[in-house]
């Protein structure tokens, strides 16, 4: 692309705008984790070098300094050969640049975060109705990179994201010394040896079960309807984003992601996936977490299995109550769902 150094300027100002709008957000550790990440990606580092600290520390100042700068300025047009387009019409930018093998995203991630990247496309599959978009090297993105990310019918999986996301991972495992399933998920692969095929492979695994969920979200959203989304929207940065969120999860956990897991009998991934399970879905899916355990006790997959049956119906029903629900009755009925008696 003649204008694609211009392209990823406006891509990665927009990026910029969103990060110092948004960067407070999360919470100091993950803040912390994800930016050691971003200056290894802006400076083209292997994950395996030890960051420089002074100049890390140097370079998040003047990060932060630059956020302050521009946290009030309007996204920037797309610069293309048809001329300025908005930057959240991602569909008309890629009817551009996939053919020049390109790819554009911009949507909104967790908290109604701004969400924008530019890529090299790599393939493109038909999945179920639904079309798979992976990049390998990515010209523009902000602070989430989120590894992979349904946009209408489309699914946008970003392989280079993919491999930090699992290096940030890895490093908090590490320090944090946390969690069988954790270990049991990276004994898969022979990090000591090799970190970076070790990486490589994990990567390719563990980018299949992102499709699997995106896939279980696209189900989802055909359930659901509309209105989900609407509710999602009038929940943002409330405390119950990520109770709804954590309900969405499930249920495009139990129509797509266990089955796939279980049907492949992929134990790393699977591993994995309660490795990540995150504290909103262990605390609304125990069932999850104690079948998990009867099958490192025994070997056998059938609890898992029937929990996925099981929480496909049941997470439907929540999810459709709390549509059902007018703004105040739906709190209460999300704390309830946090509550003991509820599981």
């Amino acid at each position: 692309m003649r204008n694609l150094p211009q392209l990823a300027n406006a891509v990665q100002r927009n990026c910029d705008i969103s990060d110092a709008r948004h960067a407070g957000d999360y919470g100091l550790c993950t803040f912390l984790l994800k930016m050691r990440e971003y200056y290894r990606w802006e400076n083209e580092l292997p994950f395996t070098q030890t960051l420089p600290r002074d100049d890390l520390g140097d370079w998040l100042k003047a990060r932060e300094q630059a956020w302050d700068r521009i946290e009030a300025d309007e996204f920037a047009p797309l610069p293309l050969a048809r001329g300025e387009l908005d930057p959240f019409d991602a569909e008309a930018a890629n009817d551009e640049l996939l053919p020049q093998g390109c790819v554009y995203s911009a949507g909104y991630g967790r908290w109604h975060k701004p969400v924008f990247f530019l890529g090299r496309l790599l393939r493109v599959e038909e999945r179920a109705g639904v079309t798979v978009r992976i990049s390998s090297c990515e010209y523009a993105r902000e602070l989430a990179a989120p590894p992979a990310m349904l946009q209408g019918r489309t699914i946008f999986v970003r392989l280079e994201s993919v491999r930090r996301y699992l290096w940030e991972k890895i490093e908090e495992w590490q320090w944090r010394k946390q969690g069988n399933a954790a270990a049991r998920a990276l004994a898969g692969y022979d990090f000591i040896a090799d970190p970076e095929s070790a990486l490589q492979r994990m990567a390719d695994n563990e980018m299949e079960t992102m499709i699997l969920h995106e896939l279980g979200e696209a189900m989802a959203g055909e359930l659901l309807g509309e209105a989900w989304g609407e509710m999602a929207l009038q929940l943002a940065r409330t405390r119950g984003e990520p109770v709804a969120r954590a309900v969405r999860d499930l249920l495009a956990d139990c129509l797509s992601t266990l089955p796939g897991l279980l049907e492949r009998a992929n134990l790393p991934a699977l591993h994995f996936h309660f490795a990540t399970f995150d504290a909103p879905r262990r605390q609304l899916f125990p069932q999850a977490l104690e079948a998990y355990e009867h099958f490192l006790r025994c070997g056998a997959l059938d609890r898992l299995w029937q929990v996925a049956r099981e929480g496909k119906e049941r997470w439907l029903a929540t999810a459709r109550e709390l549509l059902a629900l007018n703004p105040a009755a739906r709190e209460a009925a999300m704390h309830a769902l946090l509550a003991p008696s509820a599981r």
